[in-house]
């Protein structure tokens, strides 16, 4: 029998009357012929309202305690879900993330799930029930109350949803219809945020790891660790509004009419804050004791930006969640004292990214981008790049200003397959296309440790080149300038960095094709001499570009200390980075490709 799990947020049951429209959509499905799950969140600002009572009380509330009484406002719209539904004449019985067996890690306030029971779900539904759950909660292994963070019952439905489909006593598990509806105040997922751009156009579908770019980069209709479950498990998504019956948008594995579209959304971080750190020693394992001092208390970093090495120093560029900026600089100081570095800050920035499959294929991207930015006089203090996004720090004045030039430029107001108009496959069928089955089976196999990092491939490149501009003036128009040239010769750029030093110049790096390495540098030659007379390029050829592909890239805090860690243990030195959700990459000393490949193998236990 096909099986649904339906999410119904806050805003979904902030009063009776939205409580009982709820009711009748998981009966409408039970009805239809499913068997229904319904995972539900606190009643609208009813968290905030915990919170606020926890710091009448202190203002360093234990986050253990803070666990137990968050848990209290899931339980009580559990329980009015089941008596609306009972109300209703259909039988229904509500649990606790303890009572069905959530069991998770004992991070408290962001758990993550290592594994769920399912036995009580299971006999609830063959009793003919509607199952109620609580999102956002588990229980550890010493039966404390925890609670998954920010997104956890999207993740608390998406998991059940996951675990359902593919758990079996038979070998190989049984392949039953699942999907799972997370219903919300939106009717789907848009462009961009319509609140900042009215243009923003609503999708029909959606990759997965376009969807996990945008959740990490903004876009708030979903959290990426649910798009994580969803993509290693094969589990279709439909993001809908629970206040009307159109049809949302199909989170989906990528279908090959995504990639004609070079951008498919843009998104904005307002709550950034940029850490800068100059004259590190430019030697093996400097990264990893940065990045490893960070992961060791679970602060998640975001943007990563090393600059080419002079004179023996190199200088690192990252951005934190503002409200975590404080406790990310206290870690850092005494590395940075005592490898003669300096750390700044700054939090009056945003991240403005865009994100696309069509990337990969398409170039002039970047320029298209820049240029979008300077028509309007924005200025770029961090440039990064990932497999499928581009990501610019800007002034946190100039983020809605950017947001929507690059909104404008990419056209993505205009109507085509995916948004507003039937794609070559229908947005409901690209589900059909899986997960490969290699991934698939390592996904399965890994039930009972949900939230693992999943690295699926590490990919060796060594058929790149290097560009490097030095002492560039910090203004808005210069990288669009710089790329323009290269975007109209054809030529296809890779990774991106580019970071801003003490005095206010920049320096910048980008990887092409080695066979287009000589043209790149000639045209960039070109461009700086109309910039400034001290601005210098130069070129590199011996270079190897590692991509280390997986789910969830950049919210496990663990993967680029494993990273990092052994490329120091073999004494190879990072050139550049970049990081997304969906890929990290590194560039190494050509010479030195086949054992850094070999070593991230290693450490991700794929050789």
């Amino acid at each position: 029998m096909p099986l649904v799990v339906q999410k119904f947020g806050g805003s979904s049951v902030a009063t009776a009357a939205r409580i009982m429209a709820a009711a009748r959509r998981a009966i409408r499905a039970r009805q239809a012929g499913c068997q229904v799950i319904v995972v539900v969140s606190a009643r609208g600002d009813t968290t905030d309202e915990l919170i606020g009572l926890a710091h009448e009380i202190t203002d360093d509330p234990p986050k253990r305690e803070m666990d137990m009484l968050l848990a209290t406002g899931e339980q009580i719209s559990i329980a009015l879900m089941a008596m609306a539904i009972r109300t209703l004449g259909v039988p229904a019985i509500s649990f606790t993330g303890t009572q069905i067996g959530i069991r998770t890690d004992s991070t408290h306030t962001k758990a993550r799930i290592k594994e769920i029971d399912t036995a009580r779900i299971r006999q609830a539904l063959a009793e003919g029930n509607v199952v109620i759950v609580a999102g956002f909660q588990g229980v550890d292994e010493e039966f404390n109350i925890t609670t998954l963070g920010r997104g956890g019952s999207d993740t608390t439905a998406v998991a059940l949803a996951a675990v359902l489909k593919h758990e079996s006593d038979s070998q190989p598990p049984v392949d039953h219809p699942v999907n799972c509806e997370i219903y919300t105040d939106v009717d789907g997922v848009y462009t961009t945020d319509p609140r900042v751009v009215p243009e923003a156009r609503k999708l029909d579908a959606i990759s997965y790891d376009e969807m996990l770019e945008l959740a990490s980069v903004g876009a708030g209709v979903m959290h990426s660790r649910s798009i994580e479950f969803a993509k290693k498990f094969d589990v279709p998504l439909m993001v809908r509004s629970s206040f009307t019956d159109t049809e949302g948008t199909w989170i989906v594995p990528e279908a090959a009419w995504m990639r004609d579209v070079d951008v498919c959304g843009a998104a904005m971080v307002r709550d950034e804050a940029g850490v800068f750190i100059e004259q590190l020693p430019d030697r093996p394992g400097i990264s990893h004791t940065i990045f490893a001092a960070l992961a060791e208390k679970n602060i998640v970093v975001d943007m990563i930006v090393q600059n080419v090495a002079a004179a023996g120093k190199a200088g690192i560029g990252f951005t934190v969640p503002k409200g975590e900026l404080a406790h990310a600089l206290a870690i850092l100081q005494p590395h940075a004292a005592s490898l003669g570095a300096r750390i700044t800050a700054d939090e009056e920035v945003s991240k403005v990214s865009v994100v696309g499959t069509g990337m990969r294929t398409h170039s002039g991207v970047a320029g298209k981008m820049f240029a979008a930015l300077a028509a309007e006089q924005v200025n770029m203090k961090m440039i990064t790049t990932g497999d499928i996004k581009i990501s610019v720090l800007v002034d946190k004045a100039d983020g809605a200003r950017a947001l929507r030039a690059v909104h404008e430029a990419f056209r993505l107001e205009r109507e085509r397959p995916g948004a507003g108009r039937p794609a070559p496959e229908s947005a409901r069928g690209a589900q059909s296309i899986a997960v490969s089955g290699g991934d698939l089976a390592v996904g399965v196999a890994r039930l009972t440790a949900m939230e693992d990092i999943l690295v699926r491939d590490v990919v060796l490149d060594d058929n790149h080149g290097r560009v490097t501009v030095t002492d560039l003036p910090d203004e808005p128009g210069v990288c669009a300038r710089l790329f323009s040239d290269i975007a109209g010769a054809g030529v296809l750029v890779d990774m991106i960095v580019q970071n801003l030093t003490r005095d206010g110049r920049a320096v910048m790096s980008f990887s092409v094709p080695a066979n287009d390495l000589t043209r790149a540098v000639d045209l960039t030659k070109n461009a700086v001499v109309k910039i400034h007379d001290s601005t210098a390029v130069s070129g590199d050829i011996d270079l190897a570009v590692l991509h280390v592909y997986g789910v969830g890239m950049r919210t496990h805090t663990g993967v680029a200390r494993t990273m990092f860690g052994a490329l120091a243990a073999q004494g190879i030195n990072i050139a550049m980075i970049n990081t997304s959700e969906v890929c990290v990459s590194v560039a190494v000393d050509k010479a030195r490709g086949k054992a850094a490949h070999a070593a991230l193998r290693t450490a991700f236990a794929l050789a």
